[in-house]
């Protein structure tokens, strides 16, 4: 026959036991944050808002291989690739991300996109409120997570460094934009060239 397992404590005593760990709090000092505020300090590698980087010079570094869509798990990312041309060229190879966009109502900031980015196009920043009231503006373009511009670059479309070629960029060969570099007409975006005035 097993033996029927004995009582450690008296019956009685169950209730209050299950109060201890309530008792023990009550004596603690509380932790209060005053947010919004006071912003909250996330750590060096937190996963939040994504971001598209350049290179120095001011192009994308995105190809639009639609790596990221494929590894995401909650199927957050949409991505539409287009070749670029001497004329209107937004990255330093043959394609670019033309259409670029990321659901946060969707994404778990799990950070698997970026691992799968080859060219450390995709990176997260620190950001975290991304709260809205809208399901629509939880859904963020190519305009609104590309990094902006720093000293030395210059917008996109432009042609690429003179003498250079696309592994001198992810070399890291390209520190700046060359001199007299000028933005391209964006034609895909419905930019028109200036009409030449005519000599009458």
């Amino acid at each position: 026959m097993a033996e029927e397992p004995k009582e450690t404590k008296p019956g009685f005593m169950n209730p209050v036991a299950g109060f201890g760990v309530t008792f023990k709090a009550m004596f603690k000092k509380r932790l209060t944050e005053q947010y919004p505020e006071q912003q909250k300090t996330t750590a060096p590698r937190f996963h939040g808002r994504h971001q598209l980087n350049r290179h120095p010079d001011g192009l994308e570094k995105c190809v639009g291989c639609e790596l990221c869509a494929w590894a995401c798990p909650a199927d957050a990312i949409y991505v539409e690739g287009a070749d670029n041309t001497e004329e209107e060229r937004y990255s330093p190879g043959e394609r670019y991300g033309r259409v670029y966009q990321i659901n946060y109502a969707r994404c778990i900031l799990c950070g698997l996109c970026i691992e799968a980015c080859p060219t450390r196009a995709l990176t997260m920043t620190n950001e975290f409120e991304l709260a809205d009231s809208s399901r629509a503006n939880l859904i963020y373009t190519k305009e609104q997570l590309l990094a902006g511009l720093e000293d030395g670059m210059v917008d996109t479309p432009h042609a690429i460094y003179p003498g250079t070629d696309e592994q001198d960029y992810y070399r890291g060969l390209v520190t700046e934009a060359a001199p007299g570099t000028e933005p391209q007409v964006a034609v895909s975006k419905g930019e028109k060239p200036e009409e030449q005035e005519v000599e009458a």
